[in-house]
Order: structure tokens, then C-alpha cells, then sequence
């Protein structure tokens, strides 16, 4: 599976629709607080949302990086990396 393409040394990645739909998601989360705010939601409530939208955004960049990180390293080392996925999700999660 082709996960991008390179342009002038730098990988871009293509944005598949699990991608898409997880920021649509957050998105509209956003929209949902915008509208909270307006009808005067609790802090708490507000914060709450806000800290689910971090999450979803957070899981996204996590997709991202890790997808660009295989293929990087496949494409320097020229080989299928199977095992790099549960690597990366113990680098990003020691944040």
C-alpha cells in the first residue's frame, strides 16, 4: 500500500478517510463547545469537551507521525517494517 509521496526529499502523506473523518469529528466537537458557550455551559462541562477534542487531535497527530514514520524508515532501509507501529506508540505515549 502506497501511504504518500515524496517532493523535493520531503514525505507528504496521503490523507485517507480515517484521517478526514477524525478531524470532521473534532471539528464538530468544536462547534458543539462554540455552542455551549453560548447557551452558558459549566466550566466543567466546557472543560470536559475541550480535553475529548485534545484527545481526538492528539490521536490524530499520532497517525500521522507513525504513518510517516515507516515509510521513511521502509524507504531508506528499503525493507517492510512490520513491528515499528507498537514502538512509536511507546515513544508518543511517554510524552
Amino acid at each position: 500500500m502506497d501511504r504518500g509521496f515524496f517532493k523535493k526529499g520531503v514525505f507528504y502523506m496521503e490523507c485517507n478517510s480515517a484521517i478526514k473523518n477524525r478531524l470532521k469529528r473534532a471539528q464538530g466537537q468544536m462547534r458543539g463547545v462554540l455552542s455551549m458557550m453560548e447557551n452558558d455551559a459549566s466550566c466543567s462541562d466546557l472543560t470536559t469537551q475541550l480535553k475529548a477534542i485534545r484527545s481526538s487531535i492528539d490521536k490524530t497527530i499520532h497517525l500521522l507521525t507513525t504513518e510517516n514514520l515507516i515509510h521513511t524508515i521502509e524507504e531508506s532501509l528499503n525493507v517492510k517494517i512490520d513491528n515499528v507501529e507498537e514502538a512509536i506508540d511507546l515513544i508518543l505515549k511517554g510524552k
